[in-house]
């Protein structure tokens, strides 16, 4: 019998559970909170009861909201510095994807030095991390449960891909009740970059029985409960489904890896500086085309979780449907379809493809791939 690591976070999951963020930072024996957001999520209002279940403990704190969408270096650095000279000793993050890698990327300068460069690739962080309590606030990233922090280095424009154990946050807070705060484009394509993160993890080449229990459940609920959170804000049980499936999707991937989607994702994303899940949300569908053959039984289940009967599929048919069904979501909820709605080019296609090649993503695609393959599929999502 093979031998499976599984590494997760303390995980604290339900309706107004960001209040237990105080309580949570006291119990891993932190007095100074450096706390990581962005100025949505304090517009949001879901800085607040942050704040509030600090003063319930009489913790200090720090705030630090100089991040953007892909955040790079510059940002990590400068969030760095603040938590040394606030002599702050726990990090709490705030927010959706962005928030939460940079939150992890300071937690790894500020005790480790250097540049964040120097932590791209797998298991390059040698000194232990602060305590660290990441709250999500949108159902997309994953962060929160993962071992990733994904940073743009603004000289390159590439996206650094930082995976260590390290990084698996101590506690993971997921309150549903801050996603009644984003618009239905939001919560299309964050919704999507959960799918992809359960579909990439199922079919990894690094899955496992407790990946895939994870990846499969988080697909499922996806399928079932984006539209209906994509309809309404107010749609408390789709919500809540969606905040599960996220952080299913998260603990899945942080085991078993992701693919060729994230892989090219994370290419697009440090040149061009698009939402990560519009870029997902268009590349999935080409991806899993181009992978069915590795996997056709996992396409089949990936076929029977969109609701399809097990009567209408066989191997020759399980990857069309399964695709088609993907397509479909994403129309139905007004999602991107093609990278040239963004202005890629085929000339922009040819020049990231060896990015992509190079990203530790593409490392657990489950089918062997190519500099030739990638720029087919680029150019084919255009």
């Amino acid at each position: 019998m093979k031998i499976h690591k599984f590494f997760m976070p303390e995980i604290i999951f339900g309706s107004g559970s960001i209040s237990q963020v105080g309580q949570s930072c006291i119990r891993l024996g932190a007095q100074n909170i450096f706390v990581v957001t962005d100025p949505g999520v304090i517009s949001a209002g879901w800085i607040e009861p942050v704040i509030d279940s600090f003063k319930e403990v009489g913790l200090s704190y720090t705030i630090f909201s100089e991040i953007t969408t892909n955040p790079k270096d510059y940002e990590v650095e400068n969030g760095a510095s603040q938590y040394r000279e606030a002599q702050c000793d726990a990090i709490v993050g705030v927010g959706g994807g962005s928030a939460i890698d940079v939150a992890k990327a300071i937690a790894i300068i500020a005790t480790n030095g250097g540049n964040i460069i120097d932590y791209e690739g797998v298991d390059k962080i040698k000194e232990p991390l602060p305590p660290q309590v990441m709250v999500a606030t949108t159902a997309g990233s994953g962060s929160e449960a993962s071992q990733f922090s994904i940073i743009i280095d603004s000289k390159s424009k590439n996206k650094l891909t930082i995976i260590s154990k390290s990084l698996v946050p101590d506690i993971a807070i997921i309150d549903p009740d801050t996603l009644v705060t984003k618009s239905a484009l939001l919560t299309a394509t964050t919704g999507l970059d959960v799918l992809t993160h359960g579909i990439e993890a199922y079919v990894s080449i690094a899955s496992t029985p407790l990946t895939d229990v994870q990846a499969s459940n988080a697909i499922k609920l996806v399928a079932e409960n984006l539209r209906p959170s994509v309809a309404s804000k107010m749609n408390r049980e789709a919500k809540e489904n969606m905040a599960m499936a996220s952080l299913q999707a998260g603990l899945a991937f942080s085991n078993a890896i992701l693919g060729a989607v994230h892989a090219m994702s994370h290419a697009i994303g440090g040149r061009f500086l698009l939402p990560h899940g519009d870029v997902n949300s268009i590349l999935l569908p080409h991806v899993m085309e181009f992978n069915f053959i590795a996997s056709p039984r996992k396409f089949a289940k990936i076929a029977e979780l969109f609701g399809e009967s097990k009567l209408n599929l066989n191997v020759m048919n399980a990857g069309d449907i399964a695709v088609n069904h993907v397509r479909q979501l994403s129309k139905d909820i007004n999602a991107p379809q093609r990278l040239s709605q963004f202005g890629l080019t085929e000339d922009d296609a040819s020049k990231i493809s060896q990015h992509a090649l190079e990203d530790a993503c593409m490392i657990t695609n489950p089918r062997d791939i190519s500099l030739i393959d990638i720029e087919k599929l680029f150019k084919s999502a255009l």
